[in-house]
């Protein structure tokens, strides 16, 4: 699917009013400036969900729930963003732009296909209330008749071409083929329904449109389920069963639990665990992953105890690590073996049900350890090489920093070495002998290592003072340098050799600004004129995890001179670093929006001096001393003389 334009849903944005497009949705009270409610996204007594007309974002005291008018829809109504763009811009007249790819031809189809889909689950929905046998089969299976309503349950004919009663033009209709509701004799081309003698469970996409169906036979035979076919509105892969009827339940509870059958869908409904949702006959997908990490903090999978599912468990398992987020929490239900999630809310209840689910479900870090570590002998050091040999491919794919530090950090206790030592070897750093000298968290700048003034006399010459020591003591809120660092402007490449393990940089995702870079993206996000007036002093700063957020905000605000802050930010989208964004544009309006022009030219520069001051000349530091070290303790390449020359001649 190609990509909506950023131009097109800025558009979009300058033109919805998010106070009409909330009140769609739930009652806003008037609160001064803004507009107010108890937050749709939580439990509370007391409003905290406010939304700002002038501002056109909302925003929850109470959860943290920020966004525009697209993240609302998205955020409420669990669509995808270019759903939620579509539904708005219909709303306000306008067309999203459409693809010449190759699939626009199909999609022009889509409408045609929701209209047969629906014409063919009202036909098996009266289907079913004149076939005894599947009211009976039904029954046995527990299913009460609010719930068949509920789910839309219907039933196919037997006939072969009973769908011809619904439509006249069955033989020639290329949208009923196209839907996947008839197929074709391979020799004769004659038509023929694709579900016959069959329960059928309609799938319905996130605006409760029928896509699909699932039908599972009564008695004997094979497939037990046949499932529609991948069609233009339909992809397995993306889609869950039984969505539109839990989204609701999971907004409520903040939590989804992902089974495996539509019949467990529907019993667990049934006996109130209306939260649950199913995959479509195939491994939970990390779209699925996507999907369900938006809608809930808290995601349960929950399989047969045998071999099939912890199978199953695993490659949900796989599928989720690269969509961890910090937060969030995965975990596992193995029920008895003898038992599905339908028959043992049957047998045992909604209340047991749920107790075994928060009591004895298995957190996603200590299922994947446990796994890995019945593959090894834990007590020998081969085992327990193996062991991190097995678990690195997987952690690499682990982007959630605190999730990745916490399960490195029982993998290290597993393996009986030191984190530096397993970062050593996951990193994929050379184990060598180090130096005497280790940088301790206490390390000051002025301490110079011994090595150093015994190989290098010059580098005597300059030590920090009191107060320039301080700047550049090693904290916890001091920045790391990229593996890949490169220096702008003349300062070209790094090379390719290796320096010792103890100074090495650690790859980690982008941390959260902090102190005068964090004052920083408040100001310009609260006044974004400031920085379109101002000598672009950051086109010199070195790219870095610490600036890099700041650098590609400026620039960004400079290069579109007519988006508002909010609109800036909304490029974001989808993106990690979108709620931090999100979280500074709503603190620095009330930091900033009382300040005369005067007073902010002032607070930009000060706030620009101490970027260079505590930020920008620390970093240049530490990577003077790494230099200064190789240069005793092996020689530098080319690039990187040229580099060192150049950090000399700013010192």
């Amino acid at each position: 699917m190609a990509k909506i334009p950023d131009d097109f849903i800025q558009d979009l944005l300058n033109r919805v009013d998010i106070v009409d497009v909330v009140e769609r949705y739930l009652p806003l009270k008037k609160a001064g400036q803004n507009y107010s409610a108890c937050c749709p996204f939580h439990k509370e007594k007391s409003p905290s969900f406010t939304v700002s007309q002038t501002k056109q974002f909302y925003h929850c005291f109470g959860c943290g729930a920020h966004g525009s008018a697209v993240g609302f829809v998205m955020e409420h109504q669990g669509m995808s963003f270019p759903d939620a763009v579509r539904m708005l811009a219909e709303s306000v007249g306008m067309q999203v732009p459409v693809s010449d790819a190759p699939m626009s031809e199909k999609a022009k189809a889509a409408p045609g296909i929701y209209d047969v889909l629906k014409t063919a689950m009202n036909y098996y929905r009266a289907q079913l209330k004149t076939a005894p046998a599947a009211i009976e089969y039904l029954k046995s299976r527990g299913v009460e008749g609010r719930t068949a309503a509920r789910f839309g349950l219907g039933f196919a004919p037997s006939a072969g071409q009973s769908l011809k009663t619904v439509f006249a033009d069955y033989d020639k209709n290329p949208v009923i083929k196209e839907a996947g509701l008839v197929a074709e004799e391979e020799n004769t081309l004659r038509r023929y329904d694709r579900f016959r003698s069959r329960v059928l469970f309609p799938i319905l996409n996130q605006r409760s449109q029928v896509i699909g169906f699932g039908g599972r036979i009564m008695g004997n035979g094979a497939p037990k389920y046949l499932n529609s076919p991948e069609t233009p509105v339909f992809e397995k892969g993306k889609e869950l069963y039984g969505l539109p009827q839990a989204r609701a339940a999971i907004r409520d509870r903040g939590r989804v639990l992902v089974v495996e059958g539509y019949m467990d869908v529907v019993m667990l409904n049934q006996h109130g665990v209306e939260y649950a949702v199913a995959s479509l006959g195939t491994a939970c997908t990390p779209e699925h992953i996507r999907k369900l990490l938006k809608l809930a903090d808290e995601v349960y999978f929950c399989f047969d105890g045998d071999k099939a599912g912890k199978k199953a468990a695993w490659r949900a398992l796989e599928n989720s690590l690269e969509q961890l987020v910090d937060g969030k929490k995965l975990a596992f239900l193995f029920l008895p073996a003898e038992h599905d999630p339908d028959s043992y809310v049957q047998e045992f209840g909604q209340a047991q049900f749920e107790n075994a689910l928060l009591q004895d479900s298995v957190p996603l870090a200590q299922f994947l350890l446990k796994e890995l570590s019945a593959q090894v002998e834990l007590e020998s050091e081969e085992g327990r090489a193996k062991l991190i040999s097995l678990a690195a491919p997987m952690l690499s794919q682990v982007k959630a920093p605190a999730f990745g530090m916490m399960i490195r950090k029982r993998l290290a206790e597993l393996s009986r070495l030191e984190m530096s030592e397993l970062s050593t070897v996951l990193d994929g750093s050379p184990v060598r002998s180090v130096p005497e000298y280790v940088p301790s968290e206490n390390y000051q700048a002025d301490i110079v290592p011994e090595s150093w003034q015994e190989n290098q006399a010059w580098s005597n010459e300059w030590q920090p003072g009191p107060q320039q020591s301080k700047q550049y003591a090693r904290q916890e809120s001091r920045p790391a340098w990229k593996p890949n660092w490169q220096p702008k402007g003349k300062w070209k490449g790094r090379g390719d050799e290796r320096m010792p393990a103890h100074l090495m940089p650690r790859p980690a995702p982008r941390a959260a600004p902090t102190g005068p870079v964090h004052k920083l993206i408040q100001l310009v996000l609260a006044h974004p004129d400031l920085v379109r007036r101002t000598e672009p002093v950051w086109l010199s700063w070195p790219e870095t995890d610490a600036m890099g957020l700041a650098q590609e905000l400026l620039q960004k605000i400079c290069k579109y001179p007519d988006l508002s802050s909010l609109q800036v930010v909304e490029s974001w989208q989808g993106m990690f670093d979108y709620d931090v964004l999100h979280r500074l544009l709503i603190s620095g309006g009330e930091y900033f929006d009382k300040a005369s022009e005067a007073e902010l030219d002032e607070q930009l520069a000060a706030t620009l001096k101490a970027v260079e001051v505590s930020v920008i000349r620390p970093m240049m530091q530490e990577r003077f001393y790494a230099l200064t070290y190789k240069q005793a303790n092996g020689g530098l390449t080319e690039a990187e003389k040229l580099e060192f020359a150049a950090l000399v001649s700013r010192r």
